[in-house]
């Protein structure tokens, strides 16, 4: 069986299970938002997918479907923020499909130049991996490695066993110093089930899967972020506080009889094969013994609007679509003229805690271990489409945001955000010392930027703004490709 079976599986169970959770409220973003200096809110996306169908003549997904959105913006001194958090699709409020994008986009003007400068940086997954004899880098998953992708659906199946699913989201609040140059929001996912799909990327960098290895559920994903703008020293800078839950539940399939799995089920008590105890070996002795380690993929772009950019290591390096050990310090973006206009530091923070939950179940003490960071040849990971379908789509809607105040950078912006492969970088953060146990970590991006003293709309007067969000992005790009298909589809395919 493979996985899309298996998936299709999954969703026609989800389909057909009620659930007694509340319906997610969804504001209305409005274009006045953007005349504000701030705004916070949950937004569903899918009803400006469906109005974008209609100004555009084409056929409009069922109105049972909606996508729960978490959308800040801040407006300060030149600089623009806008974050978009996916919190959950669901139909008719009643089944929950949770899969935690996270995407955030900063305007400004550059330091010296005053050029329009569009930065976008995206989460794109957790990947599980272990250190092969013929391993290329060691503790930093490469393609001699063996690859688990860990992409999170979280469907609630909360009557169903194998796994039960029944996640939730969390949305913190935007809120700011008293001066306004201080702001922090976030969202945590908690409960969180993903396949852990074995992934094999060939020595022409591809990328291929198979069937799903098993699934993982994490007690939670965490994202929280700080926005500080510094006027005085021409500099902002956003730190992404992530927590990866441990892991409490972790099922390996070894094989199938016809359509049923045959699996081992490991928790915190043992392992155990359909509700039978058949060993004491937790989750975290079958990881530990199997060396698996874990690290996070992200993906940085930037768009000058009269330049080209480059990014380079403290070395001096090219990192685009290459292989380089970052370690504690970090990666500079510049113009082609050689201005810099942004940086993402991991030095400040080069070592990640550690919860150990079988010595401290309370998890009230952790343990410093050495974070390990590296960029990574891109097209292995571009072209994993049936990975990273959604993200893709994420990303090929995020230009929307400028077409009406700035159409040239709009132009330029939907070329290199719309292509994965013409990424700055991917950066892979590994985390050596695992076993399933919670892992806290905190890298810094920093923007070099010109102040201005007037907030104005920068953003504003774009209702299609809805496309920046994942969502409303799936459903847009079936209508766009596959007229007349039901927008069920859009989420078996």
């Amino acid at each position: 069986m493979n996985f899309k079976a298996l998936l299709g599986i999954l969703l026609v169970a989800c389909l057909s299970t009620t659930f007694a959770i509340a319906p997610v409220s969804a504001d209305t973003l409005l274009r006045t938002d953007f005349e504000q200096e701030s705004f916070a809110k949950v937004v569903d996306y899918f009803d400006y997918a469906r109005a974008w169908a209609v100004l555009h003549g084409l056929p409009s997904m069922s109105s049972i479907w909606h996508a729960y959105t978490y959308v800040t913006y801040v407006n300060k001194m030149g600089l623009q923020m806008l974050y978009a958090g996916l919190c959950n699709i669901s139909a008719a409020d009643q089944v929950f499909l949770t899969i935690p994008l996270q995407t955030i986009l900063l305007h400004y003007k550059t330091e010296n130049n005053k050029r329009d400068a569009l930065v976008g940086s995206s989460f794109l997954m957790l990947m599980g991996f272990n250190d092969s004899a013929k391993s290329i880098y060691a503790n930093s998953p490469d393609r001699n490695d063996t690859l688990w992708a860990s992409f999170s659906f979280g469907l609630n199946l909360q009557n169903v066993t194998l796994p039960a699913l029944n996640s939730k989201c969390e949305v913190f609040p935007l809120t700011s110093s008293e001066d306004k140059l201080t702001w922090k929001w976030g969202m945590r996912y908690t409960n969180l089930t993903a396949f852990w799909i074995t992934t094999f990327i060939t020595e022409e960098n591809e990328t291929n899967t198979s069937r799903p290895w098993g699934f993982a559920t994490y007690e939670e994903l965490t994202f929280n972020y700080t926005l500080t703008i510094d006027p005085t020293t021409h500099r902002a800078t956003i730190s992404q506080d992530h927590a990866i839950g441990r892991i409490t539940n972790l099922w390996s399939f070894w094989g199938w009889i016809l359509f049923w799995p045959q699996y081992h089920h490991y928790n915190s008590s043992g392992c155990y094969q359909y509700g039978a105890k058949v060993s004491n070996e937790t989750v975290y002795d079958f990881l530990y013994k199997h060396n698996v380690k874990m690290s996070i993929v992200e993906f940085q772009t930037s768009i000058l609007l009269d330049r080209e950019t480059y990014c380079t290591s403290a070395s001096g390096q090219n990192v685009t679509n290459n292989d380089v050990f970052v370690g504690n310090s970090s990666i500079s973006t510049y113009a082609d003229d050689g201005e810099k206009i942004f940086d993402s530091s991991f030095g400040v923070k080069d070592t990640y805690n550690l919860f150990n939950y079988t010595e401290y179940p309370s998890e009230n003490v952790s343990h410093p271990y050495d974070a390990v960071v590296r960029t990574t040849e891109i097209t292995g990971y571009a072209k994993n489409d049936n990975l990273f379908n959604v993200q893709k789509n994420f990303a090929k809607y995020l230009p929307l945001i400028l077409v009406h105040m700035y159409p040239v950078l709009y132009s330029k912006a939907k070329e290199t955000i719309t292509n994965m492969t013409r990424a700055d970088y991917l950066f892979l953060i590994s985390y050596p010392t695992y076993s399933g146990y919670r892992i806290e970590h905190d890298p810094l991006y920093t923007v070099y930027f010109a102040p201005v003293t007037s907030t104005g709309i920068n953003l504003g007067g774009i209702i299609i703004i809805a496309a920046i969000a994942g969502a409303a992005v799936i459903a847009i790009a079936v209508v766009l490709k596959k007229k007349g298909q039901k927008p069920i589809q859009v989420f078996t395919k």
